[in-house]
């Protein structure tokens, strides 16, 4: 991960050789889940490996007044100008689509969330009384960025008896490595690429070094 690693694998390699197979494979697993650890709490800390925080969220557009009411501007068909929509009764469907009444259509619609050029307030006479305030679907969720992506679930070690790994497999690890190097990437199926800003999720310092060398240190005295 980094030049840390890169000594630990200098200081460890002469220790590591006098083990037999069966030993170096446990303290490998043993280095394997310190350095996991680690990770996940740095993650969850919202930190680089250099100590900073990771980059803030893009600011997010305020909610919507109105639940069960909402107004927008959408794009309209050919190169028109975007249209105003306000929907009555409207519910979620799978992928981020919102269906309900569309007051000016008179009738039932469909509108992909992702495509709204600019949310509006919901004018008064069609506002509910009752209603509380519009969220994006999983707001809560994502306070805490990458909160699950940190956990063993998706952050996974490997072990044999030469070396040891800790990162993200599967589809997972694509996400995470937009997120990791700053790439481009789709917030959604029919959205255009945007740009994530860098946040290394993967990350060794030398605090980790230091860990996994006591890891194997005391492997080693344990078996004197």
């Amino acid at each position: 991960m980094t030049e840390d690693l890169a000594e630990l694998e200098r200081i460890a390699g002469g220790l590591l050789k006098s083990l037999s197979s069966g030993e170096r494979r446990a303290v490998m697993r043993k280095m394997a889940r310190a350095l996991a650890i680690s990770q996940r709490e740095r993650i969850t800390a919202q930190r680089e490996p250099d100590g900073s925080a990771f980059a803030a969220r893009k600011a997010k557009q305020p909610p919507i007044t109105g639940r069960g009411t909402a107004c927008f501007l959408y794009p309209s068909g050919g190169s028109g100008e975007p249209r105003r929509v306000i929907m009555k009764s409207f519910t979620w469907s799978a992928g981020r689509m919102m269906t309900g009444f569309d007051i000016e259509a008179g009738a039932i619609r469909s509108f992909e969330f992702d495509k709204i050029v600019k949310h509006l307030p919901v004018p008064e006479e069609h506002r509910n009384a009752s209603a509380g305030k519009l969220r994006r679907r999983g707001g809560l969720r994502r306070r805490a960025m990458f909160r699950r992506l940190a956990s063993s679930r998706f952050l996974k070690t490997g072990t044999d008896d030469q070396s040891f790994w800790v990162g993200f497999t599967g589809k997972v690890s694509q996400m995470a490595t937009v997120h990791q190097y700053g790439l481009r990437d789709k917030p959604s199926l029919r959205a255009k690429a945007v740009p994530y800003a860098k946040r290394e999720l993967l990350g060794a310092t030398t605090a980790d070094r230091d860990k996994l060398l006591d890891a194997l240190y005391e492997h080693l005295a344990s078996a004197v």
